[in-house]
């Protein structure tokens, strides 16, 4: 199995410039962008893990800093879902953009408030995105744009994190688009325990490779 890339790149995002690590595997299948959760970061070591697993998968996978240092001191930010969006919408265009990348269906992978933020981008862009993947996310905040996605959308939760559990179901009822909601057992809040992480992994992999294949062909759903 060839091992991915990791290439630090720095990537446009209106008038800043977002640090992100790009993971480029050979024969790459499709892109995922990913969307961190509060006060989360390219850094994240759980997104990180995650990453690494897909571009071992044939992936590539984009991580970026949705926030400049100065806007993440401000806890406001961290909640304000249209201007996360804004970023992610940003990532896709900037994408589309890079002659490597361009041709490779787009998916999105959101945790915490995250999926909120991918959720509403997907929403606003249904021609490019092939498909969506949240962790242990809040896509209750994607408020009434939840109706407008049309990208696959796989709603993942740990089974022990009840409170998300709810909020996910809530968002799930309310999702026009072919979508999944399944529990990770054992699991909490944080995937923190052995091997749910992992779990996480398979899902998303086996979720963004069927809607991937689907887009490439013409057979998506959305």
């Amino acid at each position: 199995m060839v091992q991915p890339l990791t290439e630090p790149h720095i990537v446009q995002v209106g008038p800043r410039q977002l640090e992100g690590i790009l993971r480029y595997p050979a024969e790459a299948a499709g892109l995922e962008i990913f969307a961190h959760g509060a006060g989360s970061s390219r850094l994240s070591p759980r997104n990180n893990h995650v990453a690494d697993q897909l571009g071992a998968r044939g992936l590539a996978t984009l991580l970026f800093d949705l926030l400049t240092e100065a806007e993440a001191t401000d806890r406001g930010n961290v909640f304000d879902i249209p201007l996360l969006s804004d970023r992610m919408v940003e990532a896709v265009r900037w994408a589309r953009a890079q002659p490597g990348l361009a041709p490779l269906p787009v998916g999105l992978f959101g945790s915490s408030t995250g999926a909120a933020a991918a959720l509403v981008a997907a929403a606003r862009m249904p021609d490019e995105v092939a498909a969506v993947v949240s962790r242990g996310g809040r896509p209750d905040l994607a408020g009434t744009a939840l109706a407008e996605v049309r990208a696959p959308t796989l709603l993942l939760v740990g089974g022990e994190d009840h409170v998300v559990i709810g909020l996910n179901e809530e968002a799930s009822g309310e999702l026009r688009c072919p979508h999944r909601l399944v529990p990770v057992p054992g699991a909490t809040h944080l995937f923190e325990e052995p091997g749910t992480l992992d779990q996480v992994v398979d899902l998303a992999a086996d979720w963004f490779a069927a809607h991937f294949e689907a887009d490439v062909t013409g057979e998506s759903e959305r």
